[in-house]
């Protein structure tokens, strides 16, 4: 049996009960599901591809890898080929393989960011590899690693790698024969600063050897439930993954492609729903401030990072007691104890619900 960490979701429930009993009941800015209505022209396209008898295609309909390619141009200035993008059911599904499907194994170490969504730290565990957080890659001397994670806008500080260091991480992998992953789930929610794809020429020089882009449409276009997402970059690396893939099975349901590919030519639905989050945000943040906690990074994505200087776990329970449910920090390692990470994914009602219980 491979060894896992618990689920880190369950150590929450006691203080979910704890928030539901509150007479105004829950707000839950814990775990970021999205609760806004799915976009029409998704739902259009997911019932117009209903009648789908056949087996779909791993590599996805040439409408999806086109619409996901433009995507990118359009609005982050990358470059890829339609036959370069693979989709995903979902990215935490290929977060938590890739290293498995990379053939990382026994004795080698991936590197995760100190801060780091749980499933990177899985991933690894899972292909029988150590995982190894740090920010600093000098740390880890002459050693050749297989694969090294990067994440910005970060899940779950908000903090944005700028293009100067990621290049400096493309060239410490490059000169190591390491392939970098950069999650780029939330690089359409920036607000103080702007993301910067790792396939971005800025970072990479418009040359994407070593080099992996995974992104989803759970934020941006309210499709968590559809489980829609992407991989792209290195060629040859997007090739080994599909062939892998056609063996495993791993195929993202045909209407859900027609609907993938609805959202990504479609950015006016994408533009409202980070309108939004940053009315959502203009809020939450001032409010939390007054109330006692210090927003930290936070320039971008779904989730301010914040502490009063207590144990994470404090703060949880302080806020469960006004039917506030949060995230403590140390979900996301070790470094994040004294922090909580608190969620944009509230409705409007349940939001100044928590404006009132703060003041």
């Amino acid at each position: 049996m491979i060894a896992l960490p618990d689920f880190p979701w369950d150590r929450l429930a006691p203080y979910k009960e704890l928030a539901l009993a509150h007479p105004g009941g829950i707000v839950d800015l814990s775990v970021g599901t999205p609760v806004d209505p799915v976009p029409a022209v998704a739902r259009e396209a997911l019932a117009g591809a209903s009648d789908s008898p056949g087996y779909p295609l791993t590599h996805g309909t040439d409408a999806l890898r086109r619409a996901a390619a433009d995507w990118l141009a359009r609005r982050h200035g990358v470059t890829v080929a339609p036959g370069d993008v693979l989709p995903t059911i979902g990215s935490k599904e290929l977060v938590a393989w890739l290293p498995t499907l990379l053939g990382v194994g026994a004795g080698d170490r991936v590197v995760i960011p100190a801060l780091a969504y749980p499933t990177y730290d899985v991933g690894a565990r899972l292909a029988g590899a150590e995982p190894y957080a740090t920010d600093g890659l000098l740390g880890l001397g002459p050693e050749r690693v297989p694969l090294v994670w990067v994440n910005s806008p970060s899940n779950p500080t908000g903090r944005v790698l700028p293009a100067e260091h990621l290049r400096k991480v493309v060239a410490w992998a490059r000169e190591r024969g390491a392939v970098v992953a950069s999650d780029e789930c939330y690089i359409e929610l920036g607000w103080e600063e702007r993301p910067v794809s790792i396939l971005h020429p800025d970072v990479c020089d418009g040359f994407h050897e070593g080099l992996l882009a995974v992104h989803s449409l759970s934020k941006r276009s309210n499709l968590a439930g559809y489980r829609a997402g992407f991989v792209t970059g290195d060629p040859a690396l997007v090739k080994r993954l599909l062939e892998v893939r056609k063996h495993a099975g791993m195929m993202m349901p045909a209407p859900v492609q027609a609907a993938t590919a609805a959202v990504l030519a479609d950015d006016r639905h994408a533009d409202e729903q980070r309108e939004r989050y940053a009315a959502r945000r203009a809020l939450l943040r001032p409010a939390l401030e007054k109330a006692g906690w210090r927003v930290e990074h936070s320039t971008a994505g779904l989730y301010l990072w914040a502490t009063d200087d207590r144990g994470c776990w404090e703060q949880v329970r302080s806020l469960a007691e006004m039917g506030i449910l949060v995230a403590p920090g140390d979900f996301y390692g070790q470094a994040g104890s004294s922090h909580i990470r608190i969620a944009m994914t509230a409705s409007d009602e349940r939001v100044n619900a928590a404006l009132l219980r703060l003041q």
